[in-house]
């Protein structure tokens, strides 16, 4: 069925559906999709005004524990409704729940203004400037993600420890792995393309249980909207085959972790302004070079945009394919900025940093504006690129390993501040020092098996021994 493409359309499509309810969703600062069903009546009152959404989406973190460090949401102020004004461009039916009719919304601020940290508002500001720059930006994903036979049920059960991964062994780009679970893989293909998220490419990747999906390049909005529903999307799926997807950037120290490679290119709405058959390194044009540069010098201070977690931190191990360092180089995959030149249509960056556990709306938002920050300043295209694997990178800082290192970092970004604006930034690093916080608190498995024999042990033994020292003393 032909999808309606005018705002008149759309709403006489939700008006004849045999469902009289519509799936409404927004993502919170972690990319999180959460949402709910109203009723059709309500969805046309709230195409008019906006419907309510309790702010706590923005004020709690991925276990829903509510931030105490936060100014423009939180306890103080009591968590009330916030605005959300649904985006009738983001209608598409969900395939595996009846062709229920879904929409996307972002947050405003009482004055009908964009909401200062709703990550949706975030990436479309970045669009917005681009766009009085005379460039459009062009986007696709990729994911990889780990497949487990678990449910939440069973998950719950083992206590998060030893998931079943839903294949064995390393077998990247195996069609004999992909015809284990066929049924599963056919339907995320075909659900996800019926679901307006279409899937370029799927495949095994090198790891028990782990694919890759790449999602087909597109306008940057629509890109991000795609990913973030391609993650909840898979895990809706996965669910009916007793499969469950994880995005989380590294699960296990044994294998590679997941990205959530970012390609783009900008346009004028004619031609691939990265392009230039007479330009350097196969055909880079001077805009694109300058946008290289600007990513290479501003995208660190950025990194919480893209990597998110304290565990995004774990996939950044060298020998491992995640790129550690700021590099570039031209088709190469273990620089962290991969030029691809070749057509006018395919030639394009490949930003190769983010895991899969980004939020898509604010990775998408931080690589494009380091890029176009780089345009704005003119900035030339002066560092090397590598060759092999990291060779000529010897004098480029390695990337922070925690958290609290890159968040430090993103709050006196002057790059990421004139791009996203103060609130956003000051909200989303408190945030990520909650998040921080968090791990600092919390006692690991890792703890228990390294500490709890061992240092108990040698505790018992110091004290009998210091026992005996007294007693020793006393008889004397």
């Amino acid at each position: 069925m032909k999808k309606p493409n005018t705002e008149a359309a759309i709403l006489d499509a939700i008006r004849k559906h045999p469902i009289a309810k519509v799936k409404v969703a927004v993502t919170d600062i972690d990319g999180i999709l959460r949402g709910k069903y109203i009723h059709r009546d309500k969805f046309f009152s709230a195409v008019e005004g906006g419907f309510g959404f309790c702010d706590v989406v923005f004020g709690w973190d991925s276990g829903d524990q509510c931030y105490d460090n936060t100014r423009l949401t939180g306890w103080q102020h009591g968590f009330p409704d916030a605005l959300a004004r649904i985006d009738l461009g983001t209608y598409r039916t969900v395939p595996w729940d009846n062709n229920v009719p879904f929409f996307l919304g972002n947050f405003v601020t009482p004055e009908g203004k964009p909401h200062p940290v709703c990550p949706r508002q975030v990436l479309k500001r970045v669009l917005a400037r681009a766009k009085k720059m005379g460039f459009g930006a062009m986007v696709g994903s990729e994911y990889e993600f780990f497949n487990f036979r678990e449910t939440p049920q069973s998950w719950a059960d083992k206590k998060g420890v030893g998931p079943t991964p839903i294949s064995p062994g390393m077998f990247g780009y195996s069609l004999l792995r992909t015809n284990l679970n066929r049924e599963y893989f056919n339907a995320l293909m075909d659900e996800m393309a019926a679901f307006n998220v279409p899937i370029e490419g799927l495949h095994t990747e090198t790891g028990p249980g782990v694919y890759e999906a790449a999602l087909v390049f597109t306008e940057a909005l629509e890109a991000a909207d795609r990913a973030v529903l391609f993650k909840t999307g898979a895990k809706e799926i996965g669910a009916r085959f007793g499969i469950m997807p994880s995005f989380m950037a590294k699960w296990s120290a044994q294998y590679p972790g997941c990205s959530g490679h970012l390609h783009q290119s900008l346009t004028d709405g004619r031609k691939n302004l990265f392009h230039d058959p007479k330009g350097r390194h196969g055909g880079m044009s001077k805009l694109f070079e300058s946008y290289l540069q600007g990513q290479l010098d501003s995208l660190l201070g950025m990194a919480p945009m893209f990597w998110p977690t304290v565990n995004s931190y774990k996939r950044l191990v060298d020998g491992f394919w995640a790129p550690v360092k700021p590099t570039w180089a031209v088709d190469n995959r273990t620089a962290t900025f991969r030029v691809l030149p070749g057509s006018p249509k395919a030639t394009r960056l490949e930003t190769r940093a983010p895991g899969a556990d980004m939020n898509a709306y604010l990775a998408t938002a931080a690589v494009l504006a380091a890029g176009l920050d780089g345009i704005e300043k003119g900035l030339k295209l002066t560092t090397a690129p590598i060759t092999g694997s990291n060779q000529g990178s010897e004098d480029i800082p390695r990337a922070p390993r925690t958290l609290i290192e890159t968040t430090r970092v993103f709050r006196e970004s002057k790059v990421a501040r004139d791009w996203f604006g103060d609130d956003f930034v000051d909200h989303y690093a408190a945030t990520r020092e909650w998040e921080w916080r968090q791990w600092l608190d919390a006692v690991t498995d890792w703890e228990l098996k390294r500490y709890f024999e061992t240092v108990s042990y040698t505790h018992l033994r110091a004290h009998e021994t210091k026992a005996n020292l007294v007693c020793r003393l006393l008889l004397e």
